[in-house]
């Protein structure tokens, strides 16, 4: 006698069906329940099968802007670059047999010479779905405003911040006279003045990994200053501008307030996309 019980197998369910998500592309890695694919470059992320009432979760963070470089003046300092803009999707449908495109925007370029007023590059957007991320704004050089972007580059000597997108990011710091730019902009916070915690970059988000992305780049100048956590560059005394780190979508810092040989800005982090779903 049968009483009709059906053993399934792992992954299963009861129509015969694939239960959970099933897709390719980027760097794959597990952790408890769920699969996260990483893009550090850009690509495509291929889903194979997607069951109905199962969803993605994703991360976009487009490049963050190059810090501005003011090494001619001594005792004043240039913005630092905005962090790349950083937005966040829970619970979005995907469809099986599907290919979805992956941008990943560059950082924009740092600054290096001996001349005054030379700002940052803009970083380079970042795109997934229909979600497309604005690089961050460049850090301003001599008694410039910063640009805008995903966050807003830092101002220098006396220049204002530059907008943030909204959604995406926060705006730069003013720069201060006598002192440091301003920091860029980042996920979490506006960038601070030059006079105010020495032109720090705003803070970063923190994403369902726990990792922090898209912090603000440091004003440089006169003293120390800090990136934003989240990959934001850090300014040294009348020294060269730290970088943002790859892939976070960090600004650059800013650098300056010095005479002698040649100074050099920090370049924005490249930006990155990050998916994840339940597999198990």
């Amino acid at each position: 006698m049968s009483f009709g019980y059906q053993v399934l197998g792992f992954g299963s369910s009861a129509s015969g069906g694939i239960a959970f998500i099933e897709a390719t592309g980027g760097t794959v890695t597990t952790s408890g329940d769920y699969k996260f694919h990483t893009f550090t470059s850009s690509g495509t992320f291929s889903v194979t099968s997607a069951p109905d009432g199962k969803t993605i979760d994703f991360l976009v963070v487009a490049g963050g802007g190059g810090g501005g470089n003011n090494k001619q003046y001594s005792g004043t300092g240039a913005g630092g670059g905005g962090a790349g803009g950083y937005k966040a999707i829970t619970g979005n449908s995907v469809s099986a047999s599907t290919d979805y495109g992956v941008t990943i925007g560059a950082g924009g370029a740092g600054t290096s010479g001996t001349s005054s007023g030379i700002s940052g590059t803009a970083g380079n957007n970042s795109v997934f779905r229909s979600q497309t991320m604005n690089g961050g704004g460049y850090g301003a050089g001599y008694q410039y405003n910063g640009g805008a972007g995903g966050s807003g580059g830092g101002g220098a000597n006396g220049g204002s911040g530059g907008s943030g997108t909204a959604g995406q990011g926060n705006a730069g710091g003013t720069g201060y006279g006598g002192a440091n730019g301003g920091g860029g902009g980042g996920a979490g916070a506006e960038g601070t003045q030059g006079n105010v915690d020495n032109g720090a970059g705003g803070a970063g988000s923190q994403w369902l990994n726990s990792s922090y992305y898209a912090g603000g780049g440091a004003g440089g100048g006169a003293y120390a200053s800090s990136g934003g956590n989240g990959g934001g560059g850090d300014g040294i005394v009348r020294g060269n501008g730290g970088s943002g780190s790859a892939n976070t979508g960090g600004g650059g810092a800013g650098c300056g307030a010095g005479s002698g040989s040649s100074m050099t800005s920090g370049s924005g982090g490249s930006g990155v996309v990050i998916i994840r779903y339940q597999y198990q």
